[in-house]
């Protein structure tokens, strides 16, 4: 995560080294879509594709769309560090190869809080979300600075600084990182998937080439292409929105906006994502456009300066982050995502109180203030998104709020370079021709020079030109020297800018208050944690979606709130008091004091003999009841504060979590895992070799699913988490007949598991000669559709012949004693099939008698 971000920004410092490395003025109108897509390119391919990326975690495991994301990441890195090209060519190269490396970190982006919201209980996700939001949102800040270190050095060095950490994560990832999450059966929505990127990527095309002038405007907000692109995208996002209501398995989980947390948690992240992105490129800005060079930097100095001087920014979030997200565990998250977003508005604020030639202590305190409210709010706010989600749903729910964060930092751009190049362009202009009218500059020159849009100045300060330098070009040649160096020294651009920019910052940072404000209510009315129903699926649907067979959703799973009716007329036993005095059935439920869940594997299926404990915050125990069948529970009658609830079961490790009522109930689901283990491999029935691919599952004595895998190319596997006791092994793959054994496992070690499985059909028949008699000692001959010779053998004395473990599909059946016979046969891959042959002269050979005969142990 810390890689993908921080090549998200690197290139933002290092843009004027890259370009005069390819040799390329970016502020020449023909180049300034180079310019917009190098920037923009990897943030708008991560935005469209995180959420894809994150149902296909869900779909074939997060930790192998994850390795794959690294492995893309770092061939990425290479292709763009060996860069030969120059011009046009190199420009190309270098955007085509940053919308790959975009692909790769969208892969990471939409996985990394997935597997570890999986890896860990929820009392500890706070944490461990923390420190993944650190490297996050600390990696786009660091990528200035090593932008900016690198770039004069060598600017490829910018994009192979990456490539030896992709190299070892990739391995790396693929040597130690283990899939415990959830994987859901279920088909891609491609309508979804095509109308989902084909609007967003207008919608933000739209507002990347918003800001450029266009005709006599200084923008290009009526710019027919631009008006084209907004509408016509919101248009196909509506029309994305009604085909999610109508697949199965849609891309966007709309029904997950009907949870609280997530929806509230999600537009609080949006809105802190547009102000920390419009922070970023507001102060670069404002930093070198005017205050470094004020203070005697180089404009070509200004880019590393500008980083460097923004670390207070970074030291502030690295501090916040991961202590909000340990504290959250402990106290919940609504303190610190409120009094971070609150923290965050003030820091803003008092950026726009600040004068434009600031005290840079004053400034560094202020960022650290902002870097320190924007961590509080970060990792608790993450922690609540992700707990807020089913286990079958995070990979898509991560990808979801990856999406808003990255499409945040595009309309950041677009909303804030709109404020500034507002601001600028109102009194930008008459400032700019008296100014130069003053230096010498013919009148001609000057009006012309006045009157071109903002954009290219707010464009030169961010690259680290020397803007007056680029927009008087030859005009340099006829003024006098001594006029022509002050208007290209330090102090003329800053000082002229200077006030028209304090307009813009003024718009600027108000429109941050704004979002951070708004983010805080956000937060503060987040509530309780409330899963979704319908999102676990059973037993037989696994078996039948691993299987390859169609499964009927609504036959299947009957209705949608089956579980949650099996925890609301769930046995209860409530007490008040020490001693376990309770009721046989549960009176009028009390919503100031109900609490409701079910205890499922991380495969969700149910537990059914887990027993739920809840104790107050003195240690009485206020509350104990069983689960039902389904897995569900219901207590009531708990009052109003904090309780710590305690789920156990048989063969699991017991899962605690701090649950606070007040005053509308509450839910807690437990995902509970076993102390115990299983290894080994799945061989070919037929030999000694590994049989890659295949499914292997564990179902305890109840019959229920406990533990999945898929065997490694070697035909090895490895499942853990199971709880201990006796279990059943399953091995299918389809074609081949099933295989089981029993195992027991046992707590803490991993048991070793053997199992072959051979084809599931078999062939047999009867040769008989041109009279019809059986005919002993012929040889069979079995060939593929392909022409493959698969099998052969030997007819017996009374002419009959077998060949068991054939793979379904069509054969031609073959002899060649006297005159050659042929037989044509489809074998479906379940019992024995009868292909008789007779061998004569006469014609074509007789249809062969087909017909299922099953044998016992085919």
């Amino acid at each position: 995560m810390l890689m993908a971000t921080i090549n998200s920004s690197i290139v933002l410092i290092a843009l004027p080294d890259i370009f005069r490395g390819i040799g390329i003025n970016p502020l020449q109108p023909s180049n300034t879509g180079y310019l917009l897509w190098m920037i923009m390119g990897f943030l708008v391919v991560t935005a469209v594709l995180v959420v894809g990326f994150g149902r296909l975690g869900d779909m074939f495991g997060r930790v192998r769309m994850y390795n794959m994301g690294f492995a893309i990441f770092a061939i990425a890195s290479v292709f763009l560090g060996i860069t030969w090209q120059q011009g046009d060519a190199a420009a190309m190269w270098l955007i085509g190869w940053r919308i790959v490396q975009g692909v790769g970190g969208a892969f990471l982006m939409a996985n990394s809080s997935a597997i570890l919201t999986d890896a860990f209980p929820v009392r500890q996700r706070g944490t461990a979300l923390g420190i993944n939001g650190v490297a996050a949102i600390a990696g786009s800040f660091l990528g200035l600075v090593i932008g900016g270190l690198l770039g004069p050095v060598n600017w490829h060095l910018v994009f192979f600084v990456s490539v030896p950490f992709g190299v070892f994560g990739t391995i790396w990832a693929y040597l130690k990182l283990k899939d415990n999450g959830n994987r859901q059966p279920a088909k891609m929505d491609w309508w979804g998937n095509i109308t989902f990127a084909v609007g967003l990527i207008a919608v933000l095309v739209g507002i990347t080439y918003g800001i450029q002038p266009y005709g006599g405007h200084t923008m290009g907000w009526t710019s027919p292409m631009v008006l084209g692109c907004i509408i016509g995208g919101v248009v196909v996002l509506i029309g994305f929105g009604i085909i999610e209501t109508k697949v199965a398995k849609p891309l966007f989980e709309l029904s997950l906006f009907r949870n609280r947390p997530f929806t509230l948690g999600n537009l609080a992240n949006l809105l802190a994502s547009l102000g920390r992105g419009g922070l970023q490129f507001v102060l670069i800005i404002w930093l070198q456009g005017i205050w470094l060079p004020q203070h005697g930097y180089s404009f070509e100095q200004t880019p590393l300066w500008a980083g460097v001087y923004m670390l207070p920014l970074t030291i502030g979030f690295l501090v916040a982050a991961p202590i909000s997200g340990w504290l959250s565990d402990k106290y919940g998250a609504k303190l610190f995502t409120t009094g971070g977003m609150v923290i965050s508005a003030v820091s803003f604020l008092l950026l726009e109180l600040l004068p434009v030639d600031f005290d840079y202590w004053v400034f560094a305190l202020i960022l650290l203030l902002n870097g320190l409210g924007m961590g509080l709010f970060s990792s608790p706010n993450r922690a609540e998104i992700m707990n807020a989600l089913p286990a079958d749903a995070r990979g898509a729910g991560a990808g979801m709020t990856a999406t808003f964060q990255n499409s945040a930092m595009v309309l950041s751009i677009g909303f804030f370079f709109s404020l500034m190049i507002a601001g600028l362009s109102s009194h930008l202009p008459s400032v700019m021709e008296s100014g130069l009218l003053q230096h010498g500059v013919p009148a001609a020159d000057a009006s012309r020079i006045a009157a071109l849009p903002p954009v290219g100045v707010l464009f030169a300060a961010f690259l680290g030109y020397n803007p007056v330098q680029e927009l008087l070009g030859n005009v340099l040649k006829v003024i006098p020297p001594d006029q022509a160096a002050f208007l290209t020294g330090r102090s003329f651009f800053p000082n002229l800018i200077s006030g028209p920019f304090s307009d813009g910052l003024t718009a600027a940072f108000w429109f941050a208050v704004i979002a951070c404000l708004v983010a805080a209510v956000a937060s503060a009315f987040t509530g309780k944690r409330v899963v979704p129903g319908a999102s676990h699926e059973p037993v037989g649907a696994e078996l039948a979606a691993e299987g390859g067979e169609l499964v009927d959703e609504q036959g299947l799973y009957g209705d949608a709130g089956a579980h949650s009716g099996a925890v609301a007329t769930a046995a209860v036993r409530a007490v008040g008091a020490p001693g376990l005095a309770g009721a046989s059935a549960p009176a009028e439920p009390d919503t100031a004091g109900s609490l409701v869940g079910a205890l499922r594997t991380p495969h969700g299926t149910a537990i059914a003999q887990g027993i739920v404990t809840v104790t107050a915050p003195d240690g009485r125990q206020v509350g104990r009841t069983q689960v039902d069948p389904a897995g569900g529970y219901a207590l009531f009658g708990l009052g109003v504060g904090t309780f710590m609830v305690v789920a156990t079961a048989p063969g699991f490790r017991p899962e605690v979590a701090a649950v606070t009522l007040d005053g509308r109930g509450a839910r807690q689901d437990f995902d509970l895992r076993g102390d115990g283990a299983v290894h080994g491999i799945v061989r070919s029935g037929s030999g000694p070799a590994g049989v890659p691919g295949v499914t292997v599952l564990a179902l305890d004595a109840a019959g229920r699913l406990t533990g999945r895998a898929v065997t490694d190319p070697d035909g090895t596997f490895r499942m853990e988490g199971l709880p201990v006791g006796p279990t059943t092994i399953t091995a299918t793959l389809a074609g081949r007949a099933p295989q089981a054994t029993s195992v027991h496992v046992v707590a803490e070690a991993s048991v070793p598991v053997e199992l072959a499985i051979s084809a599931a059909g078999g062939l047999a028949g009867q040769v008989t000669g041109p009279d019809g008699r059986p005919l002993p000692n012929a040889m069979i001959t079995v060939v593929d559709v392909e022409g493959t010779v698969v099998a052969t053998a030997t007819s017996g004395n009374d002419g009959g012949y077998r060949v068991p473990e054939l793979m379904p599909g069509s054969y031609t059946v073959t002899t060649s004693v006297h005159l050659p016979g042929v037989a044509r046969v489809d074998l479906t891959g379940s019992g024995t099939t009868t292909a008789d042959v007779q061998l004569g002269a006469v014609g074509a050979p007789r249809r062969p008698r087909t017909a299922p005969m099953p044998i016992a142990g085919d």
